[in-house]
């Protein structure tokens, strides 16, 4: 019932049969791979690259702990819990992580198709040209000057991930419908993942939890009887880069 369907797309090109439309993949892209960025807005977190592979898990989905805008399918009522803000104007960068961290604390869970079954045109290859010209909303930017800054704070405050600001700095209009659940805290998912909302820093390498299949196994056995999502509240687990040297 909570189950979101959701991953980046893996570009067009020498994916789909042009005679038979079918599909040439058996690998897919899983979310995982994820840090923080700087800008002029600040910094937040953005997805990078996502590694794509053969699934480690068969016969349904794999969990993972991030939700991908550009492809995103669930129950209904997915888009009626989780909408998107819309005091949050020159926005690109943070969307994508303001969603999935509210959906999170919400009940939700993510879930990479077992293969991919959709593809994007990228500007890339033979497609740059084309895809060269479409208009982007940035280039307004001048027009909005410091209109993105002030809507990030939002953004980042309402997950909580800018605990330096003061709450007074940022707009809390209709926090009720664009802010977080009452079924887990953010803190929940960010010391389940990993990430350190302080020092703006995650622990590296979370793929290798993640797209392996362990997430999977080790979570999955938690899901509530009733369907409502994995029960985080017997999640005792805290990723920490296996790399990394002490």
């Amino acid at each position: 019932e909570m189950a979101v369907l959701s991953t980046y797309l893996t570009d067009i090109v020498d994916s789909i049969d042009e005679k038979t439309g079918e599909s040439l993949r058996f690998t897919r892209p899983i979310m995982c791979q994820t840090d923080y960025e700087q800008s002029q807005q600040g910094k937040y977190l953005r997805h990078g690259s996502q590694p794509e592979g053969i699934p480690s898990i068969h016969g349904s989905p794999q969990l993972q702990p991030y939700w991908a805008a550009g492809f995103s399918f669930s129950r209904g009522h997915f888009v009626v819990n989780v909408p998107y803000d819309l005091y949050q104007p020159m926005i690109f960068q943070g969307e994508e992580m303001s969603i999935g961290i509210r959906g999170f604390t919400i009940g939700y869970d993510y879930f990479a198709p077992e293969r991919s079954v959709c593809f994007h045109t990228y500007a890339v290859g033979p497609n740059a040209a084309k895809r060269g010209q479409v208009k982007h909303f940035w280039e307004n930017g001048a027009r909005y000057k410091g209109v993105g800054i002030r809507a990030m704070k939002r953004v980042l405050g309402i997950v909580g991930m800018n605990p330096e600001v003061p709450v007074s700095e940022w707009d809390h209009t209709e926090e009720d419908r664009y802010g977080t659940g009452k079924v887990r805290d953010v803190t929940k998912f960010y010391e389940t993942f990993g990430i350190d909302v302080v020092n703006k820093k995650t622990e590296h390498h979370l793929c290798s939890f993640v797209s392996q299949g362990q997430l999977h196994r080790d979570f999955m056995p938690l899901l509530r009887k009733d369907g409502m999502g994995v029960d985080y509240s017997k999640v005792t687990y805290k990723f920490k880069d296996p790399n990394k040297r002490i």
